[in-house]
């Protein structure tokens, strides 16, 4: 199973030949490879595997999947509120 973050495009721009992308995830920014994606503009929504951009997604779809994350990270938490000890 792999799994595939979105992120907001923040920054456009080439290192070392490859077309790379400062990529906002949640306040987090980390640097991501766009050599797959060449068509993203600033602004835009990428799905991320790995460090690489894997495909462009709009901005409904990206609030999709961050709605189940949250939604995994509360049952998580909820589960081990229900494992401690009392």
């Amino acid at each position: 199973m792999c799994l595939g973050i979105p992120g907001k495009v923040l920054e456009v721009f080439e290192k070392d030949g490859l077309a790379m992308g400062k990529v906002d995830f949640g306040g987090i920014a980390k640097d991501i490879c766009l050599a797959y994606t060449p068509e993203v503009r600033v602004g835009q929504y990428v799905l991320v595997h790995v460090g690489f951009a894997i495909s462009v997604i709009d901005e409904a779809e990206a609030a999709e999947v961050f709605s189940y994350l949250n939604q995994i990270a509360e049952a998580g938490e909820m589960e081990s509120m229900e494992e401690e000890p009392r």
